[in-house]
């Protein structure tokens, strides 16, 4: 139960920071990667840090964690990113700004179908740094957390503009479930494109030598 007490907790502070510095203050990408960076140093070493179901997915892939732990991580994942998404809607509300944006993700520039390769390219570089930096063969322990954090700021730097910068099928969720609009009616780029370059980050990953 620590496991996924862990991974709501995570995956909460990574949303909640995240999308409030949408709404709120600057530093988009860099408030993301630190939020990942904070919790994997505090409460990663729980249950892996993983605070996305796009790595949970790569990591059952390459068999770092079982089918069960899996479900229930994302179930957590899931969780956290809703009630957190919850408290920056509670807070806009308290300070009677608008709460029609939430951090939502969205593509309004593009097409869904770049949006598509857009969100897998993110996602397959970002967990693929996360399975080769915490790999045995090529890790580092000392580093992995912050690399991982760095890692996801820049990919959202990059991908911020065209669609938002999710990488994370739980954190599109929170905000896009307590808006709806186009944010709900484009989530499943958010949930597709994810998983998928995930699953690809897996599969290259363990042809690299990742796993033992």
């Amino acid at each position: 139960m620590k496991k996924y007490v862990s991974e709501i907790i995570g995956t909460f502070v990574l949303v909640f920071v995240g999308t409030a510095a949408v709404t709120i203050v600057l530093g988009i990408g860099l408030a993301f990667g630190l939020a990942v960076t904070i919790m994997a140093y505090s409460v990663g070493a729980i249950s892996g840090e993983h605070f996305n179901p796009a790595v949970t997915l790569g990591m059952w892939i390459n068999k770092r964690i079982s089918g069960a732990d899996a479900i229930y991580y994302v179930i957590s994942q899931f969780i956290g990113a809703v009630l957190a998404s919850g408290m920056v809607k509670y807070f806009l509300s308290a300070m009677g700004a608008s709460t029609s944006n939430l951090g939502q993700t969205d593509f309004a520039k593009i097409s869904a179908f770049p949006a598509l390769v857009t969100e897998t390219l993110v996602t397959f570089l970002f967990v693929l740094v996360i399975l080769l930096v915490t790999s045995k063969k090529y890790g580092n322990a000392n580093f992995a957390s912050l690399i991982i954090g760095l890692t996801l700021a820049f990919m959202i730097i990059a991908s911020l503009n065209l669609t938002g910068g999710s990488l994370n099928p739980a954190r599109s969720f929170g905000p896009a479930i307590l808006v709806g609009g186009s944010a709900l009616a484009h989530y499943w780029v958010y949930v597709v494109a994810p998983l998928l370059g995930a699953a690809i980050a897996a599969f290259v990953a363990k042809a690299m030598g990742s796993e033992e």
